[in-house]
């Protein structure tokens, strides 16, 4: 496995990554009606393409295959960090996490963490600030901003 900057032509992989992990990995903590709002299927190549840019984005590849991503801004949000359903507690997550966080060279970095994704952020360090409702095509999903001091 490597672990690699972002290229552009990556974005079309991470979309279909991003889709199958929600609806498989999540499925324990949401409902099918938040999942359908949280990963439609389609999401905006232009817009993620640029924020991926925009962001430091890491990500694993395996057998020239996307196997995760996760990409952090330049205040030091987590933004993303998904691993592919196939592929889950390999060490993957926890790979592109390490190298993303000493990449940043701020005090503190948060992420709004997933039900699901909450466990693993604890396990780092990261402290619950608080739990949150986000809307999203009309639908509530629950979820916590979270944040580590460095």
């Amino acid at each position: 496995m490597e672990i690699r900057a972002y290229h552009p032509t990556d974005c079309e992989q991470i979309a279909q990554l991003f889709y199958e992990t929600v609806h498989t990995i999540n499925a324990k903590d949401y409902t099918q009606e938040q999942l359908d709002a949280w990963a439609t299927g389609t999401v905006d190549m232009v817009l993620w393409n640029q924020s991926f840019l925009i962001h430091d984005t890491l990500v694993a590849v395996q057998d020239d295959k996307i196997i995760g991503f996760g990409d952090m801004d330049q205040t030091g949000y987590f933004d993303r960090l998904y691993v592919h359903k196939d592929y889950q507690r390999q060490g993957i997550a926890t790979l592109l996490c390490n190298q993303l966080e000493r990449r940043y060279q701020g005090r503190y970095i948060s992420t709004h963490a997933s039900i699901t994704a909450k466990p693993f952020f604890e396990h780092r360090g990261y402290l619950v600030i608080a739990k949150q409702q986000v809307e999203r095509l009309g639908i509530l999903l629950v979820n916590y901003r979270m944040e580590k001091q460095k």
